[in-house]
């Protein structure tokens, strides 16, 4: 297994200390050309033929990570806190756990070659705001990001973030992404990778995502809703009821009458819920079919 990390503050740095009219090609061409397989899976080039269309720059600034044009001087501080060497063994060492988990249950791994990276986030992102400035993304098997406005609680919390993100990278390997997924699908996602954090980590350490939202609200509010919504598709419709109403509305899709996370938050009791029920594994039910285990799951509804 061999993870490699690309050290984002070697460039940020570089950015820094260049005009701002180059800071673009050094993020595209130093930063996430190591990650160019990743956004061919979205069809998302390194570079637009044509000024001002969709491309890495574009799609990153749409995530939530800082724009290149501001990695200026006031980012020194923040590049300095990510280049602390232990940081970077912390976030390696839950990558290398993470997938230890699978292969010491005898999982052959079809990816063998994982790269990840930390971000700078962009502070004003309604995600990042709402999350307690973190995230990450682990969807395409072999490369993971996170993101983060460094302090010491982000910094913290990282390796636990990043254990969520790795589960999806294993599970994707098994359990092909398909663009016409489900809201019910989805939530098998999310909260596999979530349980999969806490097993790890502790349910102390779940994420925002998860801890903001109390059980009575869950119960009581959240889940007739999201019961009425579990075969909805496409990201326009999903987003609120996975993120919430407030980020929805931020990204011009429609409000659903749902708090931040929910769909995060219910995926996490409803997978709790099967595992309990099943006595599987986490590692054992991130390697199963979303149908299997939500023909488990109808009494959760109830």
């Amino acid at each position: 297994m061999n993870i490699k990390p690309i050290r984002s503050y070697k460039v940020y740095t570089k950015m820094i200390d260049a005009p701002e009219e180059k800071r673009n090609d050094i993020y595209r061409y130093e930063l996430m050309q190591p990650f160019e397989g990743k956004w061919a899976c979205y069809h998302i080039p390194l570079k637009s033929p044509t000024k001002n269309c969709y491309d890495v720059i574009m799609a990153s600034s749409m995530l939530g990570y800082m724009e290149p044009v501001k990695v200026d001087e006031s980012q020194r501080e923040n590049v300095i806190r990510l280049s602390e060497d232990d940081f970077w063994k912390q976030c390696q060492s839950s990558i290398e756990r993470s997938l230890k988990c699978f292969t010491d249950s005898g999982v052959d791994l079809p990816t063998s070659d994982y790269l990840f990276t930390v971000l700078l986030a962009n502070p004003e992102s309604p995600y990042i705001k709402l999350s307690d400035g973190y995230c990450g993304d682990g969807g395409i098997p072999g490369y993971i990001f996170a993101s983060l406005t460094p302090s010491d609680y982000t910094m913290a919390r990282l390796p636990v973030a990043l254990a969520h993100e790795t589960n999806h990278n294993v599970r994707f390997q098994f359990e092909k992404w398909h663009d016409d997924i489900t809201l019910a699908e989805m939530m098998v996602s999310e909260g596999l990778a979530e349980n999969f954090a806490t097993y790890l980590y502790g349910e102390e350490n779940a994420g925002p995502w998860v801890s903001k939202t109390d059980l009575h609200t869950l119960n009581e509010y959240i889940k007739p809703i999201i019961q009425d919504g579990l075969d909805v598709q496409g990201l326009d419709n999903l987003t609120a009821y996975l993120y919430g109403d407030e980020i929805a509305k931020a990204q011009n899709y429609y409000p659903v009458g749902l708090p931040y996370c929910a769909g995060y938050a219910c995926g996490y009791q409803m997978i709790k819920h099967y595992l309990n029920k099943t006595g599987k594994t986490i590692i054992e039910a991130t390697l199963t079919p979303s149908r299997e285990i939500l023909q488990e799951l109808k009494d959760f509804w109830e």
